[in-house]
């Protein structure tokens, strides 16, 4: 049967839309968040770790509402939104005097999963601090890693969910657009890796590349009920040359084009990054639904 009507890659039907209109009939008092949470139980629309896509789901339902196709009941409550309003960290000070030695000497490293722990806010703040791009609230799937020297943290890295969609990304795995679409979940992305300033330890950051690549499918399942299979990061050309990615063995792809996820007009309007990749398993190209 022919789609009507598409939201985020799900296409719905005439019967699909009759539906949601029943179920709004059916429960007239419900708010439009109780009516969203009734159509992920009814369609069994949940994430690999069995949440239900609420999110998504009462986005789609505000589309059909506004193109009249469904009538929802009138906004109860606007909850405040933090990405719409981004209030910056909190300053956490710690300890700056300059950590100059090698790998061996610096002794065992701490490696900490902080997202959801009390030790979140320190990541953010370090990251809003000293990263040149400051902090940025990650959405969809994402962790975040202290690295500690004894009790002085001296690093931060974040993964998030991958971009949607990047040429030469989508070239290098070999995978349509209809596997992408299926298996984006299974990717990374490393949107922000710092080494605080006042830290020199030769080979760190490739170190701790590596680390990461032992330990964050693991990680990742645990957090989300899935594993990721590929990771991948953007390097700003004009500022770094991604000695430490080279030397974890990442994989140069291309750059960007440029242009951003919701570009309309088909021109650059931003800096070009370079693109790099790492498989974590050798048939990554099969697990990612790759021809």
């Amino acid at each position: 049967m022919e789609a009507v009507f598409a939201y985020r890659h799900r296409h719905l039907t005439t019967p699909d839309i009759a539906f949601i209109r029943a179920l709004v009939a059916e429960h007239p008092t419900a708010s439009r968040r109780q009516l969203s949470t009734k159509l992920c139980q009814a369609w069994n629309w949940v994430q690999a770790n069995g949440a239900l896509r609420d999110m998504v789901c009462r986005g789609l339902m505000l589309e059909l509402h506004r193109a009249g196709l469904i009538e929802l009941p009138p906004v109860v409550k606007v909850p405040p939104n933090p990405l719409a309003r981004r209030v910056a960290p909190v300053r956490i000070e710690v300890d700056t005097q300059p950590l100059q030695a090698s790998l061996n000497e610096l002794g065992p490293l701490r490696v900490c999963q902080v997202r959801r722990t009390p030790e979140e806010a320190l990541f953010n703040s370090l990251l809003e601090q000293h990263h040149y791009l400051g902090y940025t609230q990650p959405v969809g799937e994402q962790l975040k890693y202290l690295v500690y020297a004894g009790e002085r943290p001296i690093a931060c890295i974040a993964w998030s969910s991958a971009p949607r969609h990047l040429g030469c990304r989508d070239r290098f795995i070999g995978w349509s657009a209809a596997a992408r679409l299926k298996h984006i979940h299974l990717l990374a992305y490393n949107p922000r890796f710092l080494i605080l300033p006042w830290v020199r330890v030769p080979h760190l950051a490739s170190h701790l590349l590596g680390r990461m690549a032992r330990r964050v499918a693991q990680d990742w399942e645990r957090q989300y009920g899935h594993p990721v299979y590929y990771l991948e990061t953007f390097i700003d050309p004009q500022r770094f040359r991604g000695t430490c990615y080279q030397a974890a063995n990442w994989i140069r792809l291309g750059s960007t084009t440029g242009r951003g996820k919701d570009d309309a007009t088909g021109k650059p309007n931003r800096s070009l990054k370079e693109i790099l990749g790492y498989p974590l398993v050798p048939d990554f190209r099969q697990r990612l639904g790759a021809l």
